[in-house]
């Protein structure tokens, strides 16, 4: 298919771009639950018929990146997403009844579930499917039109996606701006109804500062360090088996990676074997298999070497695995084990977003709360372990945006979750129902009865009145 896609509109074009779909919106209203539907399955049905060209795309952006993962962590999600929307879409479309107190009876009261107008969503470049067309999607559900920035990193899929939503979609119901960070900066100072950002904490903090002169609602998907704690005799094997899955899928590059683990001193030798091996068998070819992806570019591959050399001059052991030797392809960065990480080492004060796993060993159980309490909230939090009381003393300790037991990464795909970060690590939530409500306002309407009985209560004031209050404020 050819992707080649009009140029956007600068940034001087923006607020015409907006008040097009502002004035679209208030002139057709909100689209019935049929017209949704349908605009869901016309998406997912143009994903899937491009799913080869979004394999293609995706891989180049990045240098290298398996068709497999793109199906599993982007394809999938996407539609199968699309698919719960558009099942639960009526009941969470009806007004939902609510109570109302005894003496204002026999009014009645309801909350409609209403589009907020026109959302903005500013999308990353990890997942440039998946994090920018499931906001789209639930924003679509809850029937508001749509101006989407992705990242400037990812050009093919950007140019792809934009000549596809093209062929769907009026530019008045879903329109893509493209560009660098001064499109970026002109885009998230629009006075959007809301605005939805997936990305770093510090490019959040500018999204959240430039909607606030407008006072602009925004969901804010950010990261930090997920920690992972493997308790004393959990099996070595499993948990480096799904931390493997969790730290080198799309070479670590996902917001709720593993950033760093917690083993015990007594394993920690163990763990590292285990991890080795693990690592291998994931990626049999090392570096030159089809399966391990590339660093996005040249830049961030240089912060993560920064990183690893970093903790190597402050004493840390590096353990790597394969080397850039084996392989042509641009900016990879081999699997890398810092064992001895230590609070002073940048790797352990910045988001890692690469194929790199500190290790952090501990003799307690009440060392890795303290530590993960003492340091901002995480997006995620894994814990692996076979006792249900250390699981609940971690999980009822520590506050994270999601977590997972025995597992990593799929907190993500389940769409009858809530998704979000607390704090540092994000504001807000979407997926499924929680993502309906997010791009929903939900107003409340009070209906009110020819017999009503609350004039009593209303000025001018006489006995019963009196009695009437009495009775409600003996």
């Amino acid at each position: 298919m050819q992707t080649d896609v009009k140029s956007s509109p600068v940034d001087s074009q923006l607020p015409s771009l907006l008040a097009r779909q502002r004035a679209a919106f208030l002139s057709v209203g909100a689209p019935s639950r049929e017209k949704r539907r349908t605009q869901l399955l016309g998406l997912k049905n143009a994903i899937l018929a491009l799913r080869s060209e979004y394999q293609a795309a995706i891989s180049a952006d990045f240098g290298n990146r398996s068709r497999h993962e793109t199906d599993v962590m982007e394809i999938l999600p996407v539609t199968q997403g699309i698919d719960y929307l558009r099942k639960n879409l009526g009941r969470w479309m009806r007004p939902k009844h609510r109570h109302v107190a005894m003496q204002y009876r026999p009014a009645t009261a309801k909350v409609l579930m209403q589009p907020l107008g026109v959302v903005g969503i500013v999308s990353p470049w990890n997942y440039p499917l998946a994090l920018c067309l499931t906001p789209l999607a639930t924003a679509l559900a809850a029937g508001n039109r749509v101006i989407i920035k992705p990242s400037e990193l990812t050009p093919r899929t950007t140019a792809l996606m934009a000549l596809m939503l093209s062929k769907l979609f009026a530019e008045d119901e879903v329109a893509v701006v493209t560009g660098g960070p001064d499109i970026g900066a002109a885009f998230s100072a629009l006075p959007f109804d809301h605005l939805f950002f997936t990305g770093s904490t510090g490019v959040g903090k500018v999204i959240m500062h430039a909607a606030a002169d407008n006072l602009v609602p925004v969901t804010l998907e950010l990261g930090g360090k997920s920690p992972a704690i493997i308790d004393r005799d959990y099996s070595i094997t499993r948990a480096a088996k799904a931390l493997v899955y969790g730290k080198l899928s799309n070479a670590g590059q996902t917001c709720v990676a593993p950033d760093y683990a917690f083993v015990h001193e007594d394993r920690l030798n163990a763990f590292i074997d285990a991890f080795q091996t693990e690592a291998r068998r994931a990626y049999p070819n090392g570096l030159a298999d089809d399966g391990y992806a590339a660093i996005i570019n040249q830049r961030h591959h240089d912060r993560l070497v920064d990183l690893i050399e970093d903790a190597r001059k402050k004493g840390a052991r590096i353990v790597q695995i394969g080397t850039t030797s084996t392989t042509g392809r641009p900016h990879t960065l081999p699997p890398t084990i810092i064992s001895g990480a230590t609070a002073d080492m940048k790797v352990m004060q910045q988001e890692i977003f690469g194929p790199i796993l500190p290790i952090v060993r501990y003799r307690k159980l009440e060392e890795t709360i303290a530590q993960i309490n003492a340091n901002d909230r995480p997006l995620a939090l894994y814990v692996f372990s076979d006792h249900q009381d250390v699981i609940d003393r971690v999980l009822s300790s520590t506050t994270s945006g999601s977590a997972v037991v025995n597992d990593t990464l799929l907190q993500f795909v389940q769409d009858d979750m809530p998704f979000g970060g607390v704090g540092p690590s994000g504001m807000g939530a979407y997926h499924g129902e929680e993502g309906f409500k997010t791009f929903s306002h939900a107003k409340s309407v009070l209906t009110q009865s020819r017999l009503s009985m609350v004039g009593i209560m209303r000025a001018p004031f006489g006995r019963l009145a009196e009695r009437v209050l009495g009775f409600m404020l003996p």
